[in-house]
């Protein structure tokens, strides 16, 4: 019955979205979120995670418990459409497990009504969790793509896709997710080993032509203010420090907001607008502190039947010249 009027609800605010929703012909917009474990329900044997979330895992995940966070993640889609004007032109993801989770989620729930495409390649990450790009065709022509490796460790591949614009201008996305802050020191030093490999990207990107549109995006597992992002700021600006600055964030750990889900773009991108989305139905008050927090899909072993610990992050700028 809930997973029926889910979709009921969900049926409505797409009806709705594409009644209002214009073409946005005149921005760009990019969302991007790390999924939490975003597991199919099947046993592949490719990692200890990917038998954590399957049927007879530790999780007891389930093909009704998969399809319940995919219309979650496209009912979010749908209400930034209607909040924005427009569905999201690109949508980068972390923390997938393959790219057929990402065509479930497009060709199982109201998603299937518009022209996402996916781009996604496996990574040697242990966990067996991947970053991807999701665009529309009607908005964004694809160019190339490619994902880019850390030879240094196993870890998440670098994503870099490149289009054209319904201006005509060539654009760069490059979606990250650094290593996290589990084993101190080591994993600091990976998270400077792959900054400067994804700086290295940028920098291979303007010695093509000068001036380049590029857009990086990603988990960063770090707040603006740590030593890492040194690497990058005669190069990008970090969209994300005001929002830092103002103690605002996309996680919350012991009652206190950090943002490390940000955007960070070339210099002729910057004066796109930046934007921490609050979507009511991902939220649940924090119990042990003041405030809302993101509503998880599972708190411990607890199936809480949320989303994702972060919460969205979304870009647009306005490609008038």
């Amino acid at each position: 019955m809930k997973r029926f009027v889910l979709t009921v609800i969900v049926g409505f605010i797409a009806a709705f979205a594409a009644a209002q929703v214009p073409s946005g012909d005149e921005n760009i917009s990019v969302m991007f979120w790390n999924l939490e474990n975003f597991f199919d329900w099947k046993d592949g044997g490719h990692s200890s995670s990917d038998a954590e979330f399957s049927t007879n895992g530790e999780r007891r995940w389930s093909s009704r418990r998969f399809y319940a966070k995919c219309n979650a993640i496209a009912k979010t889609l749908l209400w930034t459409a209607d909040t924005h004007g427009q569905l999201p032109d690109a949508f980068g993801v972390a923390e997938v497990e393959n790219a057929d989770v990402l065509r479930r989620l497009l060709n199982h729930t109201i998603l299937y009504k518009y022209d996402y495409s996916v781009l996604h390649a496996d990574s040697p990450d242990p966990r067996g969790i991947d970053v991807a790009l999701l665009y529309r065709k009607s908005r964004l022509q694809l160019l190339s793509w490619k994902t880019i490796h850390i030879d240094d460790f196993k870890t998440r591949d670098i994503l870099l896709a490149t289009f054209i614009t319904t201006a005509g201008d060539t654009l760069n996305m490059v979606v990250n997710h650094h290593p996290s802050k589990y084993g101190g020191s080591i994993s600091e030093d990976r998270r400077h080993t792959v900054m400067k490999r994804m700086i290295g990207v940028c920098d291979s990107l303007e010695s093509l032509s000068n001036g380049q549109k590029t857009l990086c995006m990603g988990d960063f597992n770090d707040t603006p203010d740590a030593e890492t992002f040194l690497l990058a700021e005669k190069r990008l600006v970090n969209l994300a420090v005001p929002f830092h600055q103002r103690g605002e964030g996309t996680i919350r750990f012991d009652g206190k907001w950090e943002i490390i889900d940000m955007f960070l773009v070339s210099p002729s991108m910057s004066d796109g607008r930046m934007e921490i989305l609050y979507p009511p139905f991902l939220m649940v008050r924090d119990n042990s502190h003041s405030g809302m927090k993101p509503l998880r899909t599972y708190l411990g072993p607890r199936y809480m039947g949320g989303v994702s610990d972060h919460l969205p992050i979304y870009y647009e700028k306005s490609l008038t010249r």
